[in-house]
């Protein structure tokens, strides 16, 4: 009799586990579709785009270089982001904090910086430069393939730089991202200029104006501005509705 009750048990587990396969299955066909896999891409396309591979935490020393501020003007970038004292803003796919050390001292006193990466090995990193910099504002966190793991409406400001192409799940990442925005909260994409052959950048690894509307459409994100001052990159700021 136990042993029946046991066999039931085992049954109805296997069963729940194999609809979550299948829906899962389910979510892949809806969302995503396969293709073969290139030398930058995952082999997997998502609305009319292939989705380029991550820059594993061995490229760190590249985030790093000496010639970006001169390649990206990422001097410029800060002002274009408005920031003020006491916000909250997260840098997501944070890397090294080479962004999330330029945020911090704009959002003082009261703010802080949410610095947001998957790979542990660069939360690693996030921390020593952390510690090496005293910017305690900044709060390096382990996020997740498919979900930043941020508080709901916490956030005054979301931004990914050069990331947001790479995300295996950037549906599910990007919803993730709107929920934890605070009402009329901002998101802003920092992406290569896809539109720009002069861009030194592999074309994966690029992104143009109108797929990031595409893919911000299905999300409660409104286009609020677009700003080209940077000479490699745009920014494309939405809004959340409120």
């Amino acid at each position: 009799m136990a042993r029946s009750a046991s066999a039931a048990v085992w049954g109805a587990l296997l069963l729940c586990m194999a609809t979550l396969v299948l829906a899962d299955a389910g979510k892949f066909s809806e969302r995503y579709s396969r293709v073969p896999a290139g030398a930058d891409g995952i082999g997997k396309r998502y609305m009319g785009r292939d989705i380029a591979g991550v820059m594993g935490w061995q490229g760190a020393a590249w985030l790093e270089r000496k010639e970006r501020e001169r390649e990206e003007r990422t001097d410029l970038l800060g002002p274009a982001l408005q920031l003020k004292p006491g916000m909250v803003v997260a840098d997501i796919g944070a890397g090294t904090g080479y962004l999330a050390r330029r945020m911090a001292p704009a959002v003082m006193p009261g703010g802080k910086v949410l610095a947001v990466d998957v790979q542990p090995e660069m939360v690693a990193l996030l921390q020593k430069t952390v510690r090496q910099s005293g910017l305690k504002q900044i709060q390096p966190l382990l996020g997740a393939e498919d979900d930043v793991r941020l508080p709901a409406s916490s956030v005054d400001l979301a931004i990914m730089v050069d990331v947001y192409h790479e995300l295996a799940f950037p549906y599910e990442v990007l919803g993730s991202i709107v929920r934890a925005l605070k009402p009329g909260g901002q998101l802003v994409f920092v992406e290569y200029r896809a539109e720009d052959p002069q861009v030194p950048i592999k074309a994966l690894h690029k992104m143009s104006e109108a797929q990031i509307k595409r893919e911000a459409a299905v999300h409660t994100l409104v286009w609020e501005r677009t700003v080209g001052t940077l000479p490699w990159q745009r920014l494309v700021v939405f809004r959340k509705r409120n």
